[in-house]
Parts: structure tokens; C-alpha cells; sequence
């Protein structure tokens, strides 16, 4: 029997929400109004404000109608991972966004692009704000993907889904082994990474029959190695024998194919980074925590 709950409306987190439902609005409404987003850039913008709104949305009133915990699934491991998520994605679409449609595609006024780009970075910044206040402090018992491992690994999967973004627009790495050995590396951490969070979200870690921790520490130490590799063996291949055109325009193929290989040298690098963080933490937690 659904109880109402007011009280998470006025609560911090609950008004923080709000604000995320209001200004991801703001941002869609303004654009399909002036109609300024095609191409694929554009579909991309409005996919992120659209699909933020709604599950934002759908969390508040859920909250509000008291049946969090009658869901099939782990309520607080689902809305920290979203608010990382919807974190990351309206980040890339602010930077996005005005960097396609305001200088190239903007005819006359530019007033609704720019507030709608103002809105988005608000969106944004609340998310943050989020991700921030449901964060397990030092010390408390919470969910995983409430951790700084947890939300790491929200962060792993989506940078890997930009990676795949970027080497199949032309398909750079089918002519060279070394950078098919790259695209592997990316599908298996990629996998493994998006089953532990839908395992995770869905209570059903605790049921395989090995020591969790243990294993996500291996996972963690495996796909550092293999992020290293990558990390090495993307830039020798894929810019071996090439240099940036010149001059360079946003919309010439050979352009962008070398951006693209330069966007990925650098998302390769970043989830590197992220995993070996991800590998202390979860290292930390396991060997070096002492029981209360």
C-alpha cells in the first residue's frame, strides 16, 4: 500500500532533484522549441536532457509515494548510480552542445541555444550536488555503488561507451591488429564492469558463490594491466605513419577520423587512471580496513 512521504520533497536530496527535473526541462524545451539540433551531436543532447528528465522524475515520485522498497531492486545503489550517470552524460552534453550548435549552426538569435547551454550546466551542477550528498561517508554502512569504488565503476562504463563512440564512426581499428587488441581490451573491462553494476543494482552479488571483494580487487589489478597495454599500443597504431590534416575543418573525414584517434588516446589514459584508483580503494578495503 503506497504511503505518501512529503517529507521528500522538502529534504535536501528531494529539493536537489527537483532542481535536476527543472532544469533538464529547461534545456530540451528551449531546443526543440528554436528546433537547433540535428545531426548527431544533436540527437545526443536532446537523448540526455530527455533521459535525465524522466528518470529523474520517476525517483521523485517514487520517493514520494513511499515504494522504494518494494521495488526488485536496490533503491539506493540505483539512484546513486543514476546521479553519477546523468552526472557524466549532461557534463559531456554541456561542453557538447555549444561547442557544435552555438558558433556553426546558430542563425541569428542565439538566445534560446545559450540558455538552454546555461541550463544544462545547472543540470549538471546538481547532479553533482547528488552524487555528493548520497556518497557513503568514512566509516558508514552503505550500499556499493554508493562507494568511491562503486561510482568509479559507473564512471569506467561510460567512458568506455565513448570510446566505442569514437572508434566505430569509421571504423579505425579494423585494418591493424594492434588496435583490434585495443577494441578487445575495451569490450572485456567494459563488460565485466557493466554486469558487476547491473548485479550490483539488481541484489545479486551476494549470491555468486566466491569472495566478492577478493574478486573485484583481481578484476581491478587485471584490467589495470590491460588498460596499460592499450594505453601503450593505441597511440604507436593508430598514429604510426599519419599526422593531423592541415588545414584541419570540423567537418572533413580525415579530420575527424584523427580526433577521433586522439579523443580515444585520451579517454584510454583517463579509464587507466580511473581503474588503478579503483584498485586502491577496493585494495584498501579489503586488506587494510580493520574491523570495528
Amino acid at each position: 500500500m503506497p504511503t505518501f512521504n512529503a517529507r521528500s520533497l522538502i529534504s535536501p536530496l528531494g529539493i536537489v532533484r527537483i532542481f535536476e527535473v527543472f532544469f533538464s526541462c529547461t534545456a530540451f524545451s528551449l531546443v526543440s522549441v528554436h528546433r537547433n539540433y540535428a545531426g548527431s551531436e544533436g540527437a545526443w543532447s536532446m537523448f540526455t536532457w530527455c533521459f535525465c528528465f524522466s528518470l529523474s522524475v520517476f525517483v521523485v515520485v517514487v520517493e514520494f509515494i513511499g515504494v522504494a522498497q518494494s521495488l526488485p531492486l536496490s533503491w539506493q545503489d540505483f539512484t546513486s548510480a543514476f546521479s553519477m550517470l546523468a552526472a557524466l552524460m549532461i557534463f559531456t552534453t554541456s561542453i557538447l552542445y555549444p561547442s557544435v550548435f552555438i558558433p556553426d549552426r546558430c542563425t541569428g538569435d542565439c538566445a534560446y541555444e545559450g540558455i538552454a547551454t546555461a541550463a544544462s550546466c545547472l543540470c549538471f551542477i546538481t547532479y553533482a550536488i547528488e552524487v555528493r550528498l548520497t556518497q557513503a561517508k568514512v566509516g558508514e554502512v552503505s550500499t556499493f555503488l554508493a562507494t568511491i569504488p562503486g561510482l568509479l565503476k559507473v564512471f569506467e562504463t561510460y567512458l568506455a561507451c565513448l570510446i566505442f563512440s569514437l572508434v566505430a564512426s569509421y571504423q579505425i581499428y579494423a585494418a591493424k591488429p594492434g588496435l583490434q587488441w585495443c577494441l578487445a581490451v575495451y569490450c572485456i573491462c567494459f563488460i565485466v564492469t557493466l554486469v558487476i553494476v547491473v548485479l550490483t543494482i539488481g541484489r545479486c552479488l551476494a549470491t555468486l558463490p566466491i569472495p566478492l571483494e577478493k574478486a573485484l580487487v583481481g578484476f581491478n589489478t587485471l584490467a589495470v594491466l590491460l588498460y596499460l597495454t592499450a594505453a601503450i599500443v593505441w597511440p604507436i597504431y593508430a598514429f604510426k605513419g599519419s599526422s593531423r590534416p592541415s588545414p584541419c575543418y570540423r567537418t572533413h573525414p580525415p579530420c575527424i577520423e584523427w580526433n577521433n584517434k586522439l579523443g580515444v588516446t585520451f579517454l584510454t589514459i583517463f579509464n587507466l587512471i580511473a581503474y588503478i584508483v579503483d584498485l586502491v580503494f577496493s585494495t584498501k578495503m579489503v586488506f587494510f580496513t580493520t574491523p570495528a
